[in-house]
């Protein structure tokens, strides 16, 4: 059985943890709710985006020569991406999108496929390493309040590892704001340049085979209205499309974003009830402890005085 000063040295201990867990839960409230403004203003414009992108090259003559487009290779290195949180105390957030990173990863090794992560936050560089240490391409740290100028920064990137050869095919794993509570994986294929709408978001690993689909398959939804292009449809798509991955890459931030406040949000409160609920536990025990003490003494002293 615990003394009495160590009881109250763990209570001590506890009541400072919570009030640590009950500020961080603070200010991660404080930190969704703009996080959250960003994020859900971002999406109309990243799916207009991609559908203009889309109605673009369905009318285009010369998409199929773009690699962006099509990609170089069904066989070849597909480029992961990961998009996690720089610190942790977050839950599961980050493991959620590093599990999905090693299940495909898994796969594309069983397949004999070639692949390299390219890693968007230090959490899942930090959990990847040890395992996929000589797989990993690239780290980017995220700012505190993602720009669009770190996105372009990381389009850039990509863009000359792309023409280098560095990689094929690239996807893109990150977590989409749901709620304060909920978190939903979603993968989406950025190059091939692939057209999906919001509700089908996340399924597209499922299939591998969907990296050989045309991209005229990928666009049956789209308006077909013919366009008039000035100077010319390739000079136009080239420039347009890595402003495109610039936008998808901007929009995972934002939605990454929100749901790491949300997340820390949520398991800062259980955190701060979970030391509540010890608090309470070593307090009652504490009171039996110096009940039985007391109890014990006063056995000691009557049996003195008896004996007298």
């Amino acid at each position: 059985m615990a003394s009495l000063q160590e009881l109250r040295q763990r209570q001590r201990s506890v009541k400072s943890t919570r009030k640590i867990t009950q500020a961080m839960k603070m200010i991660a409230a404080a930190k969704l709710k703009k996080a959250q403004e960003r994020a859900e203003s971002g999406r109309p414009y990243a799916n207009l985006m991609s559908s203009m992108v889309s109605s673009l090259l369905k009318g285009s003559n010369t998409s199929s020569s773009l690699d962006l487009i099509n990609g170089r290779s069904k066989d070849g290195t597909r480029l992961i991406i990961v998009v996690t949180s720089n610190k942790g105390l977050c839950g599961g957030f980050n493991s959620s999108a590093v599990r999905r990173a090693r299940l495909i990863a898994r796969k594309y090794s069983e397949a004999k496929k070639s692949f390299r992560f390219f890693c968007i936050g230090k959490k899942g560089y930090s959990q990847l390493k040890f395992e996929y240490g000589k797989f990993i391409s690239d780290q980017f740290i995220i700012p505190d309040k993602p720009s669009y100028d770190f996105a372009l920064e990381v389009t850039d990137h990509l863009v000359n590892s792309f023409n280098n050869a560095v990689f094929d095919s690239s996807l893109l794993i990150y977590n989409s704001f749901i709620s304060a509570m909920t978190q939903e994986i979603k993968c989406n294929y950025l190059i091939p340049f692939k057209y999906v709408k919001e509700e089908e978001l996340g399924n597209l690993i499922d299939n591998d085979d969907s990296l050989s689909t045309s991209n005229s398959d990928s666009l049956e939804s789209v308006n077909d209205t013919p366009y008039e292009y000035e100077p010319g449809e390739t000079e136009i798509l080239k420039s347009l499309l890595p402003k495109n991955l610039a936008v998808q890459i901007y929009r995972s931030l934002l939605e990454s974003t929100a749901g790491e406040q949300g997340a820390r949000m949520t398991a800062m409160d259980s955190a701060t009830r979970n030391a509540g609920d010890m608090i309470r536990s070593l307090q009652l025990e504490y009171n039996r402890t110096r009940q039985a003490h007391i109890t014990r003494e006063l056995i000691e002293i009557i049996s003195g005085a008896e004996a007298l």
